[in-house]
């Protein structure tokens, strides 16, 4: 009940005041999401549109969705199943989820990790080498996928 009550608060909200260059919406059920993050200027994904699934469990608020690209994407943190390396997707003590998070801050934090890489912490080993060391190739390829993959 109180999974029901908060989603739809939370769709609600952003469907009427979305962060900017993102929007979420239903896919039938409830528990099944699915969201666009435009790719911010001044980063190799400009123009890009990202799709997103967001699978929200039962335990939500005190579980995070799962929540991951459907549109390929070159990035250190992200692997090619769309899976995202984030710790706030991850419950403690591995994670940082929270039950005062939202599915509209994990959106928020997704596009800033698009636009900031954490080469540190990576699921692609050989894009985050790339990202430390020869960041015009990175750039170059990045820019590749998203016109490829994610161009409108």
């Amino acid at each position: 009940m109180q999974r029901t009550s908060r989603l739809s608060r939370e769709l609600s909200l952003l469907a009427t005041e979305p962060p900017p260059g993102i929007t979420c919406w239903q896919n039938g059920q409830l528990n099944d999401l699915r969201a666009q993050i435009l790719g911010g200027a001044d980063t190799p994904y400009d123009k890009g549109i990202f799709n997103l699934e967001i699978i929200v469990p039962e335990r939500y608020p005190f579980e995070p969705p799962k929540i991951r690209f459907l549109t390929p994407i070159y990035h250190p943190n992200i692997d090619s199943a769309g899976r995202i390396c984030l710790d706030i997707l991850k419950l403690p003590p591995k994670g940082a989820w929270r039950p005062s998070l939202n599915i509209s801050t994990l959106l928020t934090s997704i596009q800033l990790l698009m636009a900031e890489p954490n080469p540190d912490d990576p699921l692609m080993a050989d894009i985050s080498s790339e990202y430390k060391y020869n960041k015009q190739l990175f750039l170059l390829n990045a820019r590749e996928w998203t016109a490829k993959y994610a161009g409108q």
